[in-house]
């Protein structure tokens, strides 16, 4: 989909993240969901992020996001203190095998919530962005 008209916005915190991502665009573009695709770090760019939530998902040209990262796996909890849109947050294998990245995810402190889905699974965060928006699969 184009940039600058998504109601979902999918945000990788690298790009080696894009694999996952691409799961998730696939299950958007098959249900015509618009969307837009952004590689945004939240520890080596939190001044890009920042600017993002403030033009993008504070508005509502964005009404779900899909926060996908490894390791630390900050992003999706960065992103959800910051806004009050939906956050799913997508854990990627990694050295751990993405057993870190779900840990982290997870144990979001009240007030800061981030849905969670499978390791890896783009798809079933494309399916409950798509349930969140009302348009059921």
């Amino acid at each position: 989909m184009a940039e600058g008209t998504g109601t979902v916005a999918i945000i990788m915190g690298s790009e080696s993240d894009r694999a996952v991502a691409e799961k998730a665009v696939k299950v958007l573009e098959e249900h015509k969901i618009p969307y837009e695709l952004r590689v945004i770090s939240a520890h080596r760019e939190p001044e890009v992020l920042d600017r993002y939530l403030r033009e993008k998902v504070r508005d509502d040209s964005v009404r779900v996001v899909i926060a996908i990262a490894g390791l630390s796996a900050a992003l999706p909890g960065i992103i959800a203190a910051k806004t009050d849109k939906p956050v799913i947050g997508v854990p990627v294998s990694g050295k751990l095998l993405g057993i870190d990245a779900l840990l982290s995810m997870v144990q979001m402190p009240a007030g800061v919530p981030v849905a969670v889905v499978g390791i890896d699974n783009g798809e079933n965060a494309a399916l409950l962005a798509i349930r969140i928006l009302g348009f059921g699969t």
